[in-house]
């Protein structure tokens, strides 16, 4: 779930509402505190500017699909919003055209890119990266450690154990992914799956290592009273408590905190995270990355299943990517988000063929100006000034 899960684990408070004006009554409820005006997602009190000595990425006359010879410009090294009705052209735009034209000048591949004249601006971009809402992993021995390669620092501190050490475990050792120091009962998963006849299979806890993933002798390994099993079923918070002297460790975890992930283990099986999860994850990996700068990310509707909260989180990251120079661009629906941006194209008016133009461009205020035309202004209008 994406919900803020460390609520439930602190307090073990269940709040069961029959309707709205129930629910906005609960004092500990963070649904509750939003939904009265306790909480809110404020607009920016300075967005940043948008002028002629702005670097832009300039897409002339894109006409994939329900495009209409569209021709548009991407302010870089901002916060930029795609918005429009469903069917409006912005998965085209920004997939089949912005995405593959970049990629391929960039990394120099050769993926069909939606019909266009021409693109102007890309030497302004380094690096071009989706961060979608895919699973991190195929496998459930993916997790969070290993994706943010947390796991990496972590195998590297326990072989430098006095214990690990004195044995001749190497770095192999502690991975659940090779023969040696994991279970070979479970294979490292820490779980058996049981085929069931004309019904699906069912999971249940190795019964040889109960579920910690290695040998005997590798738990025999700790560092600071804790091993490895135990330390991949920490909680981000805690792991961030725990490893805030190893900065290989900590710096990737504490991200890992920041963008509401709090309530994971380290060891969570992939296969058990949201799609909104997954993509905070990703997200996280690039801020732990350094000196990230002049590179183009692409967000597709990020806020779905996102609590009021977690919208709110996912904000204050994406600002940080920003802030280093880097540039995001969103499709998004919700509002909450599109009023944070610092410039919205929005397209339409409408789906399908009657979509596909550039309705307006400009601030969310500016954009909210133009309601008549624009649906998401006139929407807008009640969140800007």
């Amino acid at each position: 779930s994406t919900s803020k899960l460390s609520d439930v684990k602190k307090t073990s408070d269940t709040f069961q509402m029959s309707n709205v004006k129930t629910y906005g009554s609960a004092k500990k409820s963070l649904t509750g505190q939003y939904l009265r005006g306790e909480k809110k997602i404020d607009v920016p009190s300075k967005r940043r500017k948008v002028d002629s000595s702005t670097p832009k990425l300039k897409i002339i006359g894109a006409s994939e699909n329900n495009l209409k010879n569209l021709t548009i410009e991407v302010p870089l090294r901002r916060m930029v919003c795609l918005t429009g009705v469903s069917g409006s052209g912005k998965s085209t735009l920004m997939h089949d055209i912005i995405y593959r034209a970049v990629a391929n000048k960039l990394n120099h591949v050769d993926k069909r890119i939606g019909t266009h004249k021409e693109i102007k601006g890309i030497e302004y971009i380094d690096k071009i990266i989706q961060i979608d809402q895919n699973p991190i992993g195929r496998t459930p021995r993916s997790n969070p450690a290993t994706y943010t390669k947390a796991y990496d620092a972590i195998r590297d501190l326990f072989t430098m154990t006095a214990e690990a050490r004195i044995r001749g475990y190497k770095k192999g050792r502690f991975s659940f992914n090779r023969p040696g120091g994991r279970c070979e009962n479970c294979e490292g998963k820490g779980a058996l799956n049981i085929e069931m006849h004309f019904l699906p299979s069912v999971e249940i806890i190795c019964d040889v290592c109960n579920g910690k993933r290695f040998n005997v002798e590798t738990l025999q390994v700790h560092y600071a009273g804790k091993n490895i099993s135990d330390v991949l079923n920490m909680t981000v918070e805690d792991a961030e408590d725990f490893f805030q002297d190893i900065p290989p460790i900590h710096d990737k975890i504490k991200m890992l905190k920041e963008v509401g992930l709090d309530y994971l283990t380290l060891g969570q099986s992939a296969t058990t995270l949201s799609g909104g999860e997954a993509q905070r994850i990703k997200l996280s990996r690039e801020l732990a990355k350094r000196n990230t700068t002049k590179t183009l990310y692409l967000l597709d509707e990020p806020t779905t299943g996102l609590h009021y909260e977690d919208v709110k989180k996912l904000i204050e990251v994406i600002q940080r990517l920003v802030s280093q120079g880097n540039t995001v661009m969103i499709i998004e629906h919700n509002l909450d988000l599109i009023k944070c941006a610092d410039w919205i194209i929005d397209l339409g008016p409408e789906g399908g063929d009657k979509g596909g133009l550039l309705v307006a461009t400009g601030t969310p205020e500016e954009v909210a100006r133009k309601s008549t035309q624009s649906h998401t202004g006139a929407y807008l209008k009640k969140y800007v000034s």
